[in-house]
């Protein structure tokens, strides 16, 4: 239980990373991936990656720039702007996906953004694997400084279904409305490199 804990990235390596010890049992036809991340970058940097044999970017939560969120399902991607508030501040995100209609959902601090599809009818594999802080350029492997995260992540969910504005809500109080594949409450995991778990 990570609950009144947070993952600290003190800098842009290529080799700091947190491992994911779970994965979904069935392949995905709808996703909800929720964190909350803390830094002073504005440079690109990766949040979230979930690459599989066929597919790096099989889910990537991406930062490209202050101000918009980036979500990859099976290597096609849509943008969300959004207004960046102080740079001080953590910010927590929700993507939802589904595979009927291909809509993504994503919530800024709670706020929604306006939906968006990618890859209808597409099947996420569940053969993956899952790294916090670093962009995938290969499964378990090939990972660039220049795409690290530094600073903080904490309050990590991945859930096998959508979400709904309610969800989110509990999602940022740490008390998830549904039980989610892992999360933060009980996150199995493995930090490489220069992570530290701080309270």
């Amino acid at each position: 239980d990570l609950s009144t804990k947070v993952f600290v990235f003190p800098r842009e390596t290529n080799d700091s990373y947190v491992l994911v010890k779970a994965t979904p049992e069935q392949p995905l036809q709808n996703f909800s991936v929720c964190l909350r991340s803390y830094t002073d970058l504005t440079r690109p940097y990766s949040l979230f990656s979930y690459a599989t044999k066929g597919q790096a970017n099989e889910i990537l939560l991406l930062k490209p720039k202050p101000g918009e969120y980036r979500l990859y399902v099976g290597g096609k991607s849509v943008s969300f702007p959004f207004p960046e508030g102080p740079p001080v501040e953590s910010q927590h995100v929700c993507a939802t996906w589904e595979t009927t209609t291909g809509i993504v959902g994503l919530w800024v601090n709670g706020k929604a953004r306006p939906r968006k599809g990618v890859r209808k009818g597409y099947t996420v594999s569940n053969e993956a694997v899952i790294v916090l802080g670093q962009k995938q350029d290969a499964r378990a492997g090939s990972l660039d400084a220049g795409q690290s995260f530094a600073g903080e992540i904490s309050d990590v969910y991945m859930w096998d279904s959508g979400l709904s504005s309610r969800d989110v809500y509990s999602a940022m109080g740490n008390w998830p409305s549904k039980a989610p594949i892992f999360g933060w409450r009980n996150f199995p995991f493995e930090a490489k490199g220069e992570v530290y778990l701080k309270p």
